[in-house]
């Protein structure tokens, strides 16, 4: 579900098409979602409540992530007079708010900016975080070494919000060899296998095919591969473990 259609929704706009407020209505994160922001905004339009700005850090993080130059909490700025000349430099980030002639018709912006200022200020580690949030594990295997290798690792299954699902391996490696890792999921008695995909350091998350049967193969594996061409396993597995819901 588009996270702004959930933004609107707690304004209390009726936003989206009805397939998507029915599907709103009948998932209970969505909903959970929503009335969670729907507590933020009756917070902002509450008169008496403060809107605390965020720490210098939370907009480190959220410049880094898009790839920001300039860093730092952005500065609410009001028309400059004589008594108040602003001294900042002109390439800080500028927020200008307009003056409100019209108190009665500036009613309802105003109480979605200020909800926007605080979804802005303490939101910003809800979508940092969003992901995991609406991931669940369904499954998790600890990976135990094979014959030759001093290795740990673990691996889980996740469920997103729209069904997919996403093996995260972990793999703890004293040592490395020439060629590749590649990821495998198999069969209890080790005569089925798939592989999922390589593995690029020491994590990685893999889209799982949407038929793939994991109580049919339910072993993960992780083996060392050379760069001979052959798309077989080269069965020289580095850990492997059994996934248990």
């Amino acid at each position: 579900m588009s996270d702004d259609v959930l933004a609107l929704l707690a304004l209390g706009e009726q936003a989206g098409t009805d397939a998507e407020r029915a599907h709103v209505a009948g998932c209970a994160l969505c909903t959970d979602e929503v009335a969670s922001l729907a507590d933020v905004v009756g917070l902002a339009r509450d008169g008496d409540a403060a809107l605390v700005p965020p720490s210098a850090q939370v907009w480190d993080r959220v410049a880094a992530e898009l790839g920001l130059a300039t860093t730092g909490a952005p500065v609410t700025e009001t028309a400059a007079t004589p008594e108040h000349t602003p001294s900042r430099l002109a390439t800080d980030p500028v927020v200008l708010v307009p003056r409100r002639r019209r108190p009665r018709s500036w009613g309802w912006i105003a109480g979605a900016a200020a909800a926007g200022l605080v979804i802005g200020g303490i939101g910003v580690g809800w979508a940092l975080t969003r992901d995991d949030r609406s991931a669940s594990v369904v499954a998790s295997a600890t990976l135990e070494p094979l014959p030759g290798w001093d290795a740990s690792g673990s691996a889980k299954v996740e469920t997103q919000r729209d069904g997919t699902r996403v093996l995260v391996v972990d793999v703890d490696e004293a040592h490395l060899e020439d060629g590749f890792r590649e990821v495998w999921l198999l069969t209890p008695d080790v005569k089925g296998l798939v592989s999922i995909g390589t593995l690029d350091g020491t994590s990685g998350r893999f889209d799982l095919p949407a038929g793939l049967d994991l109580d049919e193969y339910s072993v993960v594996d992780v083996s060392q591969e050379p760069f001979d061409g052959n798309p077989a396993h080269s069965g020289d597995s580095i850990v492997r473990g059994a996934l248990r819901i």
